[in-house]
């Protein structure tokens, strides 16, 4: 059977790393402090904010909540991000997303100071990843998974690491994230001829495809690490199941992470480390 890589000790490790750094700051007179920039209601988001308002809580980060109506204009929303922009005392904007489809996301995102940009969504944040600068901070949930690996002691380097995957969101920037840590990295997606035969040469399978099991058997060997980054809701077992296969993968794999409890658990605490971050690069 498959070790099970629970997220919970990774995030108590990476929330112990902050509360030092958070208190160091705090001593100096500096308040880590991260705005969430929220449209609407959805559940989902309120969810997530409620969550890093939980950790950010524990760990001595303040939290500024801007909500704006689901019907907002897009000039109001933009005038809204240019105000976190100058507000010296909000070290990290986090907007959540998707935005509504009245919205332009990529002008909102655009208008975001990089510096502040704690979830990897402006375009100098990407180019920080691709280029391994360290500038700027890679998407959460991207960070999330390289922090497992970490913590588990699965090195990649001189690995074989399959990204199923090619958003901008976690399928390019973990791919990114994985070379610069000496991974030989393929970037699957629904172009790909003969996927599985791709995926079973992976020492290291990332599956970020948003669809239920959509990973299956044929893509598993002995011997590999999976981290699943899917949440979805399955109709048929009225439960939150990840991309891959659970089932299947656990007899024959060696280490996966389960859904939930897996990467989903890591990333608000990766959110609260790389706001500390920036406020200290700030104090600094």
């Amino acid at each position: 059977m498959a070790e099970l890589l629970k997220g919970a000790p990774v995030a108590v490790a990476l929330d112990k790393r902050t509360k030092s750094t958070a208190e160091a700051l705090l001593r100096e007179g500096v308040i880590p402090t991260l705005a969430i920039l929220r449209v609407g209601e959805r559940d989902d988001d309120m969810a997530y904010e409620r969550g890093a308002m939980k950790r950010c809580a524990k760990l001595g980060i303040a939290v500024k909540n801007v909500l704006l109506p689901s019907d907002v204009s897009q000039d109001v929303l933009i005038s809204g991000i240019e105000k976190l922009n100058a507000d010296q005392n909000a070290h990290g904007v986090l907007i959540l997303r998707p935005l509504p489809k009245t919205l332009d996301e990529k002008a909102a995102c655009a208008a975001l100071d990089p510096v502040k940009d704690v979830d990897g969504v402006t375009a100098a944040s990407m180019a920080g990843i691709y280029s391994g600068s360290g500038d700027g901070f890679p998407p959460c949930t991207a960070q999330s998974c390289m922090e497992l690996l970490k913590y588990y002691g699965v090195n990649p380097t001189g690995k074989r690491a399959v990204v199923i995957g090619r958003s901008l969101v976690i399928g390019k920037p973990v791919a990114m994230l994985l070379t610069s840590a000496d991974a030989t990295v393929t970037v699957c997606h629904t172009k790909t001829a003969d996927m599985p035969s791709v995926a079973r040469q992976a020492d290291i399978l990332i599956a970020a495809v948003g669809r239920a099991e959509s990973i299956g058997p044929e893509c598993f060997r002995t011997g590999q690490t999976v981290i699943d980054v899917g949440i979805n809701w399955s109709e048929e077992k009225q439960k939150l199941v990840g991309d891959v296969n659970f089932d299947a993968a656990l007899s024959v794999v060696s280490a996966i992470t389960p859904v939930p409890a897996g990467v989903g658990s890591v990333t608000t605490a990766v959110l609260a480390a790389q706001v500390v971050k920036a406020a200290e690069r700030t104090a600094l």
